[in-house]
Order: C-alpha cells, then structure tokens, then sequence
C-alpha cells in the first residue's frame, strides 16, 4: 500500500496493527503489521505468573519501532486502540514515537480508544472521516 503523504488509520493492538489508507478502493485490505512472539506466548501482557502485583509489561520496542516505520510516509495518522492506561497499546506506541520518532508523532491527529474488536472498515474510515474533517477544519489556512 502506498500511504506517502495520505490520511491512514492505524488500529493498534498488542498482537497486530492494522494500517487503513483513507483513499483506497472499496475491497482493499488494509497493511498488517503482527508483533513478534519470540516466548511463544503471543504477548500475553497481563499476568500473574512471577508477576504477583499483576501489571502490565511494556510490549516489543521492536514491535512499536515496525509500526513507526510503516507509518512514518503517512501525511495524517489517527490512532484508533482500546484498554485504558496500562493496557492500551495505542497509547504504548503513541509515547514510543513522542520519545523515538517526533517526526511520526507530529503526524498523529489523535489518539481514540474505541472497541476496535468491533468496528469492521466501514466503521474505521467513518472514525477517520470525522476525525481527519476535524483536522482540516482547525488548520489555518
């Protein structure tokens, strides 16, 4: 998918990514970016097991650092993910790439925490419809 200079949607979870061009055609299916799973465990992130407190751990850099790349040709980002704190991972890479990549995170419209689980495409470039309209609107001219 060629998203140089476009509006995308990224719907970050811990185990994929999926990457939406606004423009593409109907039937097209967006990129997918799949965390490694180097433990076998396909990043189970919430656990007891030698973890008594019961937080999360922090997912793959390597995983943030492949969703940045994929991103960083995008003009506009929004970042659809769901969780609250801890267990968004849209949040995680979100302050990745304020940290590793502020040119990819300038690009970010906004952060929503959605039921991403939930939404089928029409949904997410609905979402992406409003929020990029949004956008368009607020820049001066």
């Amino acid at each position: 998918m060629l998203i140089d200079n476009k509006n995308v949607v990224a719907v970050i979870a811990f185990r994929d990514t999926e990457i939406y061009a606004t423009d593409a055609g109907s039937g097209v299916r967006p990129e997918r970016a799949v965390a490694p799973d180097r433990r076998g465990r396909f990043h189970k992130v919430h656990h007891h097991a030698g973890n008594p407190s019961g937080t999360y751990e922090d997912d793959s850099a390597e995983y943030w650092e492949a969703i940045a790349r994929d991103l960083a040709p995008a003009g506009a980002i929004l970042v659809l993910g769901h969780g609250h704190g801890k267990a968004n991972a849209a949040h995680h890479w979100v302050n990745y790439v304020h940290k590793h990549h502020p040119d990819v995170a300038a690009k970010v419209v906004a952060d929503v925490r959605v039921d991403i689980e939930h939404l089928d495409e029409r949904q997410v470039l609905a979402l992406a419809q409003v929020y990029f309209d949004a956008a368009a609107t607020a820049r001066p001219e």
